[in-house]
């Protein structure tokens, strides 16, 4: 898919998860919603692997975005999936977003390229393995 980005993390579910989550928490961005849909299934009877959807995102660089295109409003606040596939390896998902501001005209906004550059880092980071002290 284009504009899909997905990473296979060197670490498990839980592990890159937590990484995620701190490495945003370090640099300021604030996390609206985690939601696990593996606990929406078990809740509704049905089983899922690990599957968590982590919401963020820094108004003060989202904003630019939607001040040009307010539709995309729709792809904000930013979001990256992290689930488990059949064979037990942990993944990470998400949409890039230099693609989101291109599918609404909007990828000449200077914010972009450095919206796209701390998503990949982070992202990087939650799937990269674990080094000793």
């Amino acid at each position: 898919m284009d504009g899909f980005v997905t990473l296979k993390s060197a670490n498990d579910f839980a592990t890159t998860l937590e990484r995620l989550t701190h490495a945003l928490k370090a640099k300021g961005v604030a996390i609206f919603a985690i939601v696990d849909h593996a606990a929406g299934a078990a809740h509704a009877g049905m089983s899922l692997r690990p599957t968590t959807l982590v919401i963020f995102g820094n108004p003060a660089v989202g904003t630019p975005l939607m001040q040009a295109a307010q539709t995309a409003g729709i792809d904000l606040p930013l979001r990256t999936l992290i689930w488990e596939d059949a064979n037990g390896a942990t993944h990470l998902s998400y949409n890039d977003p230099s693609w989101i501001a291109e599918r609404y005209g909007a990828h000449n906004l200077p914010v972009v390229a450095a919206l796209t550059t701390a998503l990949n880092a982070v992202a990087l980071h939650a799937a990269a393995p674990l080094t000793s002290p």
